[in-house]
């Protein structure tokens, strides 16, 4: 098992769909998309790398949402074989520190520096290397792009060592741990955090009500929970355009990966105060 963490928006999530060879991890540019531990596995004829992504480790904000996606950084450490500790290539600040300090000494740590296609002047990132690896021992330092596929195969080859003997424990054809019911209501957060932009406080959600299966139809019912009137229009837009944009997106993501077609039908509920209520965070699935 390997853990991906590092501070919100370095692209774990992008990183972890690029290393699995298909989306399993919901992606935007909002601080704190990835709300859960995401497992996504990838099967060689002899080898399976069990990825783990993890909330983005906040530093800023202390409520009960904020403490729940804390918990899932740090009691996912203490289980993994390996971490990739994955920065913004040229970039490092006190969040990626505190992150760093939450690894364990005894976990073998990979220094993974992403973005790379983002750096204009490549001759600074040698010097910043060298800074970033004299904090910690590092077993491997890793620049690349998440975006490039050769970078991802080299990394995995990187990787392979750091994988300990033993039977595999997922099915060849498994890519993740989690349910399509729970697949579906990330899709449709992502489409949610998509359309709407930083105008959406990241403390909505989306509860799936009910899913049915005939054949290779999905039937899905969904509620996207925000916390006031205002965020309830925001999302439904002028003449409901920007809920219908946002549905129709979420219904074509669940049909390549449900490989079948789905029937999607979205509500908006107003439910005040959810994100910092700890009972309520654990009725919604947050740990």
């Amino acid at each position: 098992m390997v853990a991906i963490v590092g501070r919100p928006n370095v692209g774990k999530s992008t990183l972890m769909n690029a290393l699995v060879g298909q989306k399993v991890s919901i992606t935007s540019r909002k601080a704190q998309t990835t709300r859960h531990r995401i497992t996504g596995i990838h099967t060689l004829d002899d080898a399976q790398y069990i990825f783990v992504d993890t909330p983005g480790f906040q530093t800023q904000h202390s409520g009960a949402l904020n403490r729940s996606l804390n918990r899932a950084v740090t009691s996912t450490l203490t289980s993994v074989d390996a971490v990739l500790f994955v920065i913004e290539a040229g970039r490092f600040g006190p969040d990626d520190q505190k992150v760093l300090d939450l690894i364990p000494a005894s976990a073998p740590t990979l220094l993974v520096a992403n973005k790379l296609d983002r750096v204009t002047d490549k001759a600074t990132l040698f010097p910043f290397m060298q800074q970033v690896s004299a904090l910690r021992e590092f077993k491997e330092i890793v620049p690349l792009s998440a975006k490039n596929l050769d970078d991802i195969k080299r990394l995995m080859t990187t990787v392979r060592p750091y994988l300990p003997e033993g039977d595999p424990i997922y099915g060849e054809d498994e890519l993740t741990d989690r349910s399509e019911r729970f697949l579906a209501a990330e899709i449709l957060r992502e489409k949610v955090f998509r359309w709407t932009g930083d105008e959406l406080p990241y403390t909505s959600t989306v509860v799936i009500e009910k899913f049915e299966t005939e054949g290779r139809l999905r039937r899905i019912f969904a509620t996207i929970m925000v916390e006031r009137d205002g965020h309830k229009a925001m999302i439904i837009g002028q003449k409901g355009a920007k809920l219908k944009q946002i549905s129709t997106d979420a219904r074509v993501d669940m049909e390549k990966l449900f490989d079948g077609p789905v029937y999607l039908e979205t509500f908006i509920k107003v439910k005040s105060g959810w994100a910092d209520n700890e009972a309520g965070l654990r009725a919604y699935g947050y740990e």
